[in-house]
Parts: structure tokens; sequence; C-alpha cells
């Protein structure tokens, strides 16, 4: 049996409530979350890394670059089976995604954490754990991307998303389902993921890229700003439905484009993907014909993060078209 190195990051599953204020903080260590599991021989061979204590909103890319920089050395290893992430649930899809498109491996990377501190009845840290860990040494997960593990239920990461901001079951895959359970003790896939997945191994982020969501009467006054002011790298737009804006926000997109700065177009919709349907001002035919790229089947986080690290290689037009259109389903 190999080893599975667990990456402590932070998150609700390392807090506990405070007395004086009844407010949830950062409390444990990782060794302290994990001793309970140390005791069964199911777990032998684990290592624990403390990454960091922080809440999963303080993570940035670049702590998510180190994250995967810290990965790589250790599946690139004969002695290793898999990693488990623990993570807060806030950020976790994002991390989760930009380890699928940055760490190069087939063995299984899986991301998970918790929606309840350890002081609150029902907490699900501990089952989430060991369902991860099962996960992790399972040949079943073997080339299957990146995997978000919680509530006994296992997602991909370019297809799960926090759908609320309170239940156990909150991560989800709107479009397709889960992959798998984990039942029992044992590791259950029903299927493989819907996506052909990039790779885009990097050392490098370009940060400054920024995410849009349109409204009913938004205009070009932000994007201007984005443009002239920020000196952006790139902006995300989630768009209406299909993907379509409203005709006031075209100057200011047409601005960005003029200046080098590629627009991706997602749907603010919680499911289903973007398509060049529309052929009226604003619509999402109309936008592609200017030159916006569409980002079919990715949230506005998930577009962002995929824009950060592409533009780690190149902003031409043709290589990110082909970044993003390789997310269609296989």
């Amino acid at each position: 049996m190999g080893k599975v190195y667990m990456i402590f990051t932070g998150g609700t599953i390392s807090m506990r409530i405070r007395d004086t204020d009844h407010s949830v903080v950062p409390a444990l260590s990782a060794d302290e979350i994990m001793q309970n599991l140390l005791a069964a021989s199911i777990y032998d061979n684990l290592e624990t890394i403390e990454f960091s204590k922080v809440p999963s909103p303080s993570l940035t890319p670049l702590m998510m670059m180190e994250i995967a920089n810290t990965i790589q050395p250790l599946v690139d290893r004969d002695d290793v089976d898999g990693i488990v992430v623990v993570h807060g649930t806030d950020t976790l899809e994002e991390t989760a995604f930009f380890l699928d498109i940055v760490c190069q491996t087939q063995k299984p990377i899986v991301v998970t954490g918790s929606m309840k501190s350890s002081s609150e009845l029902g907490f699900d840290g501990l089952n989430n754990l060991v369902s991860s860990i099962l996960v992790a040494r399972s040949e079943n997960a073997i080339n299957q991307g990146v995997l978000v593990v919680m509530n006994d239920q296992i997602n991909a990461a370019c297809e799960v998303q926090k759908t609320n901001t309170l239940t156990l079951d909150t991560f989800k895959s709107l479009d397709y389902g889960p992959l798998g359970i984990v039942d029992n003790g044992q590791v259950i896939f029903y299927r493989h993921m819907n996506y052909s997945r990039i790779k885009i191994p990097t050392s490098e982020l370009v940060d400054n890229v920024h995410l849009l969501k349109a409204f009913s009467g938004a205009d070009s006054l932000l994007l201007d700003h984005l443009v002239d002011h920020v000196h952006t790298s790139g902006i995300v737009i989630e768009a209406m439905g299909r993907g379509n804006l409203p005709p006031t926000m075209l100057p200011g997109i047409k601005h960005a484009l003029e200046e080098n700065i590629p627009v991706i177009i997602c749907s603010r919709c919680p499911s289903g993907r973007v398509l060049d349907t529309y052929g009226y001002e604003g619509g999402g035919k109309n936008l592609t014909s200017i030159g916006c790229i569409l980002a079919p089947y990715l949230n506005g986080q998930k577009a962002r993060m995929l824009l950060i690290i592409a533009l780690s290689i190149s902003n031409d037009f043709d290589y990110l078209k082909q970044v993003f259109d390789i997310q269609e389903p296989v």
C-alpha cells in the first residue's frame, strides 16, 4: 500500500465555535484533525502536510499554484498512491479546477472539506476525510482527473460547484450528476467525466483577470474602468442565458478587444452551456463575431481560473479559443 499525502490548507474542518462571541474560527491543527483516523490500520501510510491554516476566501491563485507545486513532486514518486487536499468550501471548486488543469498525473488527487465545524452536531469533516482517503487509494480513481469528495459523493472538478450555503450535499454537478459514490467502504464509479481535460503545465500566473456579472441595464462603466485604469489582462463576463448581454455593454467590450484584452463569455445561470445562438445586438452570435470567446460549460469562477492559467502561456486569440473550445463534452 503506497502513501497518501494529506495536504491541509485550513477551512471549516479545522474550526471551532469560539465561546466569547459564538463565531466559528480556526482552531485545530492538521495533526489534531487526523489523530482520530490514525488509530485504525486502514489508514496506515498517511503523511500529513500542513500547508496553511486559512479560511478558503483567503486562498489566492498564487497559493493554489503553491499547492500544485507541492503536489507535483509527490505524485511523481513511485511510493505515493494519491493526494487528499483538505480545503475550505467557499473556494474549493476553484482550487480543485486549478489543480485539474495544472497538475500532471494520472494518480488520484482528491479535494475535500467540511460544511460544519468540529463544534457542531453532525460534523461532516471526518466522514469526508475517510471517503477521500478511500478514493485516493482506489484504482478506479486513476486517470479520472481531480475529484471533489463530499457527503460520500464523487464529483469531477470541472463539473462540480457549491450550490447551497449550508447543506451537506452542497457540492453538485448540476448538468450530469456525480461520477460515483463511496458506499460502505467501497468506491463506486457510475460514469466518467463528460469533458475532455485540458492540461496547461505552467509555473507562472497572470493574476489580473477580472470577473463581471451582467444584469439588466448594465453598461460599459466597469469595463472601461478595467481597461483604462486597472490595466487588466483579461475579462470574464457572466452573461445572461445562453450568453447574451445588454447592448449597452458592447462599447466597453469592443474597447477591451481593441486593447488586445480577451473577453470570455459564460452564463450566470447555474447550469447549461453558452452558445452563440442569438444574432441580435448583444446576443451570443453578435459577441463572437466581434471577438469574444465562449466558455461553453464553465461558471464564472472556473472560466476566470482557466483564463488566468492560459494567459501565462499566451493571449493569442486562436490559442485561447482552442483552450476554451476543448471544454466540449466527449
